[in-house]
């Protein structure tokens, strides 16, 4: 907020100026056009005028001098005997100082009051790794207030205004372009003002200026996450789409962020992974691949080590995601044993899945079990073998795999096995184990077959037994 705050001296004239309620900020290093070093830069008041601003001139005891004048186009208002000046780019304390000296000829000792009335709106262009880049118009003055009051913005606010940096943004190499007269390029560190509280790198903005905000150097998790958190990011996230690809249950383009409207926060790996159906027991989640588009058109690359996230509580490793993001999830070469529970205790991971256990169990049919559930296993929660009409020696596994093919294959059973891949392998989704009728089973179920026109002289259960008896 501001207020016009007169001082008067005998024999001199009445200086006024604007008591901003915003702290002025000792401007970052500025760098002029011609120069490539940068110079440190004294105080400067908090807003030079412009075409647009309403002022209020007033001459002591020459009312008739006295008035309200619009700043033209041009940058230039006209005023009684002195005609035009040209006050594009003054400070208030500076036209003060340019009155005065005007009509000295024609008053004597005048003490002469300016008052800025109604600022002009503040136009700003934001570039760079912001959401919404683009030029924006801000009015100053404050509405619905009962007296004249006007509030200046700061780098921080247009940030917000322009929709928050992205996460690819440098912000500790800000630049803000200025004219004032010549150009100036002024440098502002807001890493400084997280990680410090310098609020003197939250610059006061002027009519004109430009901020640019550059791309990082490295795709860095730590500095991700504070940027997620800082005032200036984007508060209300509408929900949006990323690729999943590799060793999820359910792989293709997943809309993340709120589920219903917006979200307060963005959506991070982990609960892209979980929308996506969750990790196979066969991912990688060492060697997660984020591929990510900038501003620029440009495409980076970030290592994702979500097994660091699990052990050692690394939370950097859960990146926040952005619209288009891509994420891909290899399969591991060899599975160890003894990460498999962690893995399937996961937050990312499917509770269950489903696989079908049909044949010789006690209870065929589809069976949900965990995800880190061996062949032993699901045998096991499917009720074990049909102790009586079961091949106990070998199993198939059919498996669809993720390019349409089937695939086949013969397990020797040996329930003791740990988890391995030629005897007990983890499942997949979807998997269908078939425990086929063992050399007597099916003897007797053509025996059966062959007896039943003659009404079954011979019971077959007790052939069944029999033939039981001589195959073991």
């Amino acid at each position: 907020m501001i207020n016009v705050l007169t001082k008067c001296v005998p024999g001199l004239i009445c200086l006024s100026w604007l008591n901003v309620a915003l702290a002025q900020p000792q401007l970052p290093n500025q760098v002029p056009s011609h120069s490539s070093r940068p110079t440190n830069s004294a105080n400067t008041d908090a807003y030079t005028l412009g075409p647009g601003d309403l002022l209020r001139v007033d001459i002591l005891d020459v009312p008739e001098y006295s008035g309200e004048y619009l700043i033209l186009n041009d940058g230039s208002v006209n005023m009684p005997i002195i005609g035009r000046l040209n006050v594009d780019g003054l400070t208030v304390s500076q036209l003060t100082n340019l009155i005065t000296t005007e009509y000295t000829p024609f008053v004597q000792q005048p003490f002469a009051t300016v008052s800025l009335l109604s600022p002009r709106p503040l136009s700003v262009v934001v570039a760079g790794e912001v959401v919404r880049p683009g030029t924006y118009v801000i009015p100053l003055l404050v509405p619905n207030s009962q007296t004249r009051q006007f509030q200046f913005y700061k780098v921080t606010q247009l940030l917000q205004q322009a929709g928050g940096v992205t996460q690819l943004a440098d912000i500790s190499e800000i630049q803000i372009r200025r004219i004032n007269p010549i150009q100036q390029l002024i440098t502002v560190n807001l890493k400084d003002l997280l990680e410090q509280g310098n609020i003197n790198q939250d610059l006061i903005l002027r009519d004109g200026d430009t901020i640019f905000v550059p791309k990082a150097a490295t795709f860095d998790p730590i500095a991700i996450r504070q940027l997620t958190s800082a005032s200036f990011a984007s508060k209300e996230i509408e929900p949006f789409s990323v690729i999943i690809v590799g060793e999820v249950f359910n792989p293709g383009t997943h809309q993340v962020g709120g589920v219903s409207g917006v979200s307060s926060q963005l959506p991070t790996i982990t609960q892209a992974i979980s929308s996506a159906g969750g990790i196979t027991p066969l991912a990688n989640i060492r060697e997660i691949k984020l591929r990510r588009l900038t501003n620029d058109g440009k495409e980076e690359v970030m290592m994702i080590n979500l097994w660091e996230l699990l052990t050692e509580g690394d939370v950097t490793q859960d990146v926040a995601l952005q619209a288009g993001d891509s994420i891909t999830i290899p399969q591991a070469g060899e599975i160890d044993p003894t990460e498999v529970t962690s893995l399937a205790r996961a937050s990312f991971s499917p509770q269950t899945i489903q696989v079908n256990v049909v044949g010789e169990v006690i209870r065929p049919g589809a069976v949900d079990v965990p995800p880190d559930t061996t062949l032993n296993q699901a045998i096991l929660a499917a009720g074990g073998f049909d102790q009586r009409r079961a091949n106990k020696e070998t199993v198939e596994l059919i498996r669809l795999n993720p390019n349409g093919t089937v695939s086949r294959r013969n397990i020797a059973v040996n329930l003791e096995a740990g988890i391995n891949e030629t005897t007990n392998p983890i499942l997949k989704r979807d998997d269908v184990i078939i425990i086929s009728r063992s050399g007597g089973a099916r003897f007797g179920d053509s025996l059966e077959d062959a007896l039943e026109p003659f009404g079954g002289i011979i019971g077959i259960s007790s052939v069944l037994n029999v033939i039981q008896f001589w195959s073991r």
